[in-house]
């Protein structure tokens, strides 16, 4: 079978066991890699039929570009994340600017309705911190940063560090999902096979690990067994009930807050369920 089909991969290390294997199992699919924001961004100009997109632009998009979620594959967290982190130079409660990476919305929304949630803060967003500028450079009071430089961050330069991954499965006792492979339903597509290959290039990537790993230790400059745990413990590749029990309540929470629409719902694809958050 040839897959027509334009692909959006996430370029960070958390991404690389959901399409290990992803050429040879969808054969004549074209793939294309950037930030998670930018895939959101390319998919809905409809150069992409399929992304990882962050969860956030998902429930934003998902009924005006009639997206579907493929099920059981995310990128999430039910614990420490490690590779979303918020620093701070004051206690959390005290952050008046803010500081956000510009590499995806999800952890933004994310941030902004913990701190508002657990500290009663609304911090003014001063600025986007573009890849490459150091965060200890920036002026703000506290400065969020994602994906693989999260990984290696001086964070003794600051006072507080939290990892959002973590602070959510405290606060909510859920998992956290961060991107979701989001889909165009269209004629000729079929959702469950397309869903059963994502899902088997997830199986093959942590199968794989150790490679992948081994591959990307001298790039990410961390060990092997450091990034193995990362992918094997502190990341989840899993989207059941309880991450769609996480997302449904991240986004009752940023509906409150204006960050997605209000009682905003989405399809799974493959099913005819319907998720609302509220």
């Amino acid at each position: 079978m040839n897959w027509n089909l334009s692909i959006g991969l996430v370029r960070y290390l958390n991404a690389k066991p959901l399409y290990y294997g992803l050429d040879q199992l969808l054969p004549g699919a074209r793939f294309i890699t950037d930030l998670p924001s930018r895939l959101a961004t390319r998919l809905e100009s409809g150069e992409l039929d399929l992304a990882m997109i962050p969860s956030v632009e998902f429930l934003r998009s998902a009924q005006t570009y009639n997206y579907q979620a493929m099920p059981g594959v995310a990128i999430g967290a039910a614990g420490p994340v490690r590779s979303v982190k918020l620093l701070s130079h004051v206690d959390f409660k005290e952050i008046r600017r803010l500081a956000m990476d510009e590499g995806s919305r999800t952890s933004q929304a994310l941030c902004r309705v913990w701190l508002k949630g657990v500290h009663g803060v609304e911090p003014q967003l001063i600025e986007e911190l573009p890849i490459g500028v150091p965060p200890e450079e920036s002026t703000a009071d506290a400065v969020l940063v994602i994906g693989d430089r999260a990984m290696q961050l001086p964070e003794d330069q600051f006072r507080h560090v939290a990892d959002m991954g973590q602070v959510w499965n405290q606060w909510t006792g859920l998992p956290f999902v961060f991107a979701v492979w989001a889909v165009r339903p269209r004629a000729g597509l079929d959702p469950e096979l397309l869903g059963e290959k994502l899902r088997q290039s997830r199986d093959l990537g942590l199968q794989n690990a150790p490679l992948i790993a081994t591959e990307a230790s001298p790039r990410y400059n961390l060990s092997v067994d450091e990034i193995l745990f990362y992918l094997n413990h502190q990341i989840s590749y899993d989207f059941g009930e309880a991450e769609l029990a996480g997302l449904r309540l991240f986004a009752e929470k940023a509906g409150q807050m204006g960050l997605v629409p209000e009682g905003c719902h989405y399809v799974l694809a493959s099913s005819r369920d319907t998720a609302k958050s509220r």
